[in-house]
């Protein structure tokens, strides 16, 4: 899916009104699917404004500021996409961004308004030191620029084509024209196809020479992986597969059917555009400008001379005013066509090449191994492999169970849970003051007493009035010497009770008790002591928590077989990183 960057130098954002806006430098870029090409952009701009202290620039594409979408895991919790605009800068080399407190009376106010350019300006060129964003956010920024400009060499691929030499002869002129080919041959269509089902008007099949092709990995990857039979009525063939110059000879097909399908296009899009310029508002006054300054000479519209002077009137449109439209619609198979009239293809000199090409790269980086999956994703997560060592593999249980109760202490709200980096952060406690005290606040010191004997009542159909009346003052003179500690003993007396009555039933036996004084790692071998063993003390035992909630946590991670879940995806985001199952290598239990 293709994408767009928007890169500028103090830009002001879409919709600006242009007085508002400083003189600036804007460009866009489509980049495609190689985001590669997008963080290119971004150490561009970054070493432009390193380059020339005075100037501000900020980047954006289709997915908004995407700079803070790389470094989402440290960005302060005022800061959305809601009120992220025009805040976000490249300013003398480095990442910075404007907080709310400079456009809103208070430090937490969501809903501020955005500051304009101007203001963004304006605080950058005095006060840029305390903007600059915060060391985790620049450091994931910068990860992604690591390494260039040396980078853009390792990003490159070298092939051998076998190519039509007029091909050849337009890549000598404008190698970067390749991604246009390629780009057409893989988002192709059955219309595309069309010029290619019959002999190539432009690059006949009769001429064809062995070239080196400069690809980017992206565009090499993009080509090889499509598989595509050409049609015998185009002249190309193909040798047996274990041809050893087979890949070249399929690159080089498929490469020309590209061209062959941006020449086809060409006629089609110069009239468009042309059509286009010349239908727009900005023609329109134009001519009502010539019009209204007796351009015609009071010749009758449609007459050979309004004509000649309209014509005449059209070009000069196109050739000065229109130009910074016009040029960037410029269709890559008029620019082929156009190399191909200026250009000398000289056969025998290719052919002379062709004996001595260097070798081509290796393509061995198209396959990866699942172990070196797992490593690009373990960098992609900031974090190192675990030891292949079982005894350098020191997984501590209570860090499983404590992450986990951080975890559900979190407060969640419709934008989601707030995961907790660390499991040293305080535990989750009970103070029973206080939640005597609420309680007593929500009952109120009138509130009825619950009653376990309202189902026995239920059952009692022979009640008289009277005797109705007696229970309803007796309750009344009950509830109002009832305290607040009463009250909690009451609630204790009835969680007793239904823990007893569950602990008979297999809900009750299928959790792990802890005996009074033992450990949670002594409770876990406590179950293997039968059921029945010491079942009038286990049924008041109290329920071990932790070693509960990580039993259920191993079970849920090895039914993950592997794969992706929800244990080991909440576990992971806290930090916490769970050892293979192998328990069930080689065996059935």
């Amino acid at each position: 899916m293709s994408g767009r960057d928007r890169c500028s130098g103090t830009p002001g954002p879409p919709g600006t009104i242009s007085g508002e806006t400083p003189a600036h430098i804007g460009g866009t870029t489509l980049f495609g699917d190689n985001v590669e090409d997008e963080w290119f952009i971004v150490y561009l701009v970054r070493e432009i404004t390193r380059e020339f202290p005075g100037l501000a620039a900020r980047i954006d594409d289709n997915d908004g500021e995407f700079l803070l979408i790389e470094a989402a895991d440290f960005l302060p919790k005022w800061l959305n996409p809601e009120n992220s605009e025009n805040r976000v800068f490249f300013y003398k080399g480095e990442l910075h961004i404007i907080p709310l407190s400079e456009t809103s009376e208070q430090d937490w106010d969501l809903s501020a308004p955005c500051p304009t350019i101007p203001q963004a300006l304006a605080l950058l060129s005095t006060r840029s030191e305390e903007f600059l964003a915060a060391e985790p956010i620049r450091a994931a920024v910068y990860k992604r620029i690591d390494g260039y400009p040396e980078k853009i060499q390792a990003s490159l691929h070298r092939a051998h084509c076998y190519l039509p030499a007029g091909i050849v002869a337009v890549l000598r002129q404008r190698p970067s024209l390749v991604a246009a080919a390629v780009q057409a041959f893989y988002l192709r269509d059955p219309g595309d196809l069309r010029a290619c089902r019959r002999p190539f008007r432009t690059f006949p099949a009769d001429q064809r020479v062995m070239t080196l092709v400069t690809f980017t990995r992206c565009l090499y990857a993009q080509l090889v992986q499509q598989k595509f039979v050409p049609d015998r009525r185009s002249g190309y063939t193909l040798p047996t597969p274990s041809h050893p110059q087979y890949r070249a000879y399929e690159l080089g097909m498929k490469l020309a059917h590209g061209f062959e399908i941006l020449c086809s296009k060409s006629s089609e899009v110069a009239p468009d555009a042309k059509r286009n310029v010349l239908s727009g508002p900005l023609w329109e006054r134009f001519l009502r400008s010539l019009k209204e300054k007796d351009y015609f000479k009071g010749e009758i519209e449609g007459s050979a001379k309004y004509l000649e002077l309209l014509h005449m009137a059209e070009d000069h449109f196109q050739q000065s005013v229109a130009v910074p439209e016009s040029s960037v619609e410029v269709s890559p198979g008029d620019e082929i066509l156009t190399l191909l009239q200026t250009t000398s293809i000289d056969l025998k000199e290719f052919e002379r090449e062709a004996a001595c090409l260097p070798p081509e790269d290796d393509d061995s980086w198209l396959d990866i191994t699942p172990d070196a999956l797992d490593q690009v994703l373990k960098e992609a997560r900031n974090e190192s492999l675990p030891s292949t060592n079982e005894e350098e593999q020191k997984y501590d249980l209570e860090t499983v169970a404590e992450s986990m109760k951080a975890f559900v202490s979190k407060v969640s709200t419709h934008e989601g849970a707030e995961m907790p980096w660390s499991s040293d952060e305080s535990h989750v406690t009970f103070d029973m003051d206080s939640f005597s005290k609420a309680l007593d606040r929500i009952l109120g010191a009138d509130s009825e007493e619950l009653d376990s004997d309202d189902l026995d009542e239920e059952e009692e159909f022979d009640f008289s009035d009277e005797d109705d009346k007696d229970l309803d003052a007796g309750n009344q003179r009950q509830e109002q010497k009832v305290s607040p500690g009463e009250l909690v003993g009451s609630l204790k007396a009835y969680m007793n009770e239904m823990d007893r009555e569950l602990a008979q039933t297999n809900v009750g036996r299928s959790f792990t008790t802890q005996k009074r004084g033992a450990s949670s790692v002594e409770a876990a071998t406590s179950e293997s002591a039968g059921p029945d063993s010491g079942a009038e003390d286990a049924e008041l035992a109290p329920v071990d928590v932790d070693m509960n909630l990580v039993a259920n946590l191993l079970e849920s991670y090895s039914a993950q077989a592997g794969l992706a879940g929800p244990t080991s995806n909440i576990l992971q985001s806290m930090g916490v990183n769970l050892p293979e199952n192998t328990d069930l290598t080689g065996s059935s239990s």
